[in-house]
């Protein structure tokens, strides 16, 4: 990381937090306030959350495609005002359909505006020299959760829900918007010519498939937990309390385990700490089961590292092995199925922890383990790149 890039570092890195906080963690707070006040169930919520998920997946690639080609200080700045909408129109929501709507401008908004986008970005303006930037934004947005959810809490308590979504949307257009614009460069270099677009050939070859599928794995995992962490430890045994201070640890471990990436591990290829990310979480599952609820702190800590870690691995795996060219279009194809697999997280595990409990756990850990499995079978191409 340089001093040249330390502002837009401290200043994407700001914009993803709040992004963050705002759409994805939002739901863990606000899911149970906003079905009693409509009348309905908190799975309808997590079902229109899990839509917004697979809209940003499929618009992944076409968005990632235009920060290839214009650099992403235009797309990150329209996040914050589609972002803005969407708080704007669920703080106002009355029915199912407006509150679908609602989440489904949240999800166009997360398309443009979360951590492919502003990889994507990175990648545009630093080429293979990214890594440390990457690093750098996910050291800083790795606070979300923990900025995010005692926010969002405090604000349902102090002002409601709905209040809570106005606030949030207007820091999109007072705090985020004005940074995203002022800090990104405009990138040069690339001609667009509107009459003929050339869209890039990148074929889904074997290392692709495997990519794709570890981080789909992976990251349902980190979707299941972000929705329903402090209710899976409440069935492992914790308290409210411990599970609430179990999920606070999120974010610092996730900070740590970065820094630990950004220092030593940095020396290494991304493949070998994406390797011993997958295998934290189940770590943590098992020491949960042994130990039960007094463990809740143990488990979120060993989960937040593996998360954090893999957040980078998101970014900076694929621009070791296949390099700068095409990439925001590459991690938008990389990144589809796994936000697939995150928009059925929620609604999947909300549905299976009511029947396995703390059980759930045993999927999980299977997911992270499925995961490392794929990435072992990338040895070979790896080392070729």
């Amino acid at each position: 990381m340089s001093g040249r890039q330390f502002p837009i570092i401290l200043g994407l890195g700001t914009t993803q937090t709040l992004a963050w906080a705002s759409s994805y963690y939002l739901p863990a707070i606000l899911a149970d306030p906003i079905a009693r006040d409509l009348g309905v169930s908190s799975n309808w919520i997590f079902a229109a959350f899990s839509a917004s998920l697979v809209l940003s997946a499929v618009l992944g690639p076409r968005i990632g495609r235009q920060i290839d080609l214009v650099g992403g200080r235009q797309v990150l700045s329209l996040s914050n005002l589609t972002l803005g909408a969407g708080l704007a129109l669920l703080g106002v929501t009355w029915s199912i359909p407006v509150l679908l709507l609602a989440w489904l401008l949240l999800g166009i908004g997360m398309g443009l505006g979360l951590y492919d986008a502003a990889f994507a970005a990175l990648g545009r303006i630093y080429g293979n020299a990214s890594r440390g930037a990457i690093t750098g934004i996910t050291l800083i947005a790795g606070f979300a959760s923990t900025v995010g959810w005692p926010l969002t809490a405090w604000g349902l308590d102090s002002i409601g829900w709905r209040d809570t979504c106005f606030a949030w949307a207007a820091a999109h257009i007072l705090i985020g918007l004005p940074i995203n614009l002022l800090i990104l460069p405009t990138v040069k270099g690339t001609k667009v010519t509107a009459e003929k677009p050339i869209k890039p050939h990148i074929p889904i070859d074997r290392t692709m498939i495997l990519l794709a599928f570890a981080f789909a794995s992976a990251w349902s995992v980190t979707g299941a937990m972000a929705a329903h962490l402090p209710r899976i430890l409440e069935a492992a045994g914790a308290t409210s309390r411990q599970a609430v201070t179990a999920g606070a640890l999120i974010g610092p471990a996730q900070v740590i385990a970065r820094i630990v990436e950004a220092s030593f591990l940095s020396r290494y290829h991304p493949l070998v700490s994406t390797r011993l990310a997958c295998l934290t979480h189940p770590i943590g599952a098992a020491i949960l089961a042994l130990a039960g609820g007094g463990a809740a702190s143990l488990f979120a800590i060993f989960h937040g590292a593996g998360n954090g870690i893999l957040t980078i691995a998101r970014g900076t795996l694929p621009l070791a092995i296949f390099g700068p060219e095409n990439y925001g279009y590459r991690l938008g194809i990389i990144g589809a199925p796994a936000r697939m697999a995150q928009a059925a997280a929620p609604l999947a595990f909300g549905l299976l922890i009511d029947t396995m409990g703390e059980r759930i756990l045993i999927v999980s850990s299977a997911l992270s383990l499925a995961a490392l499995l794929a990435l072992c079978l990338l040895r070979q191409e790896s080392a070729a790149s």
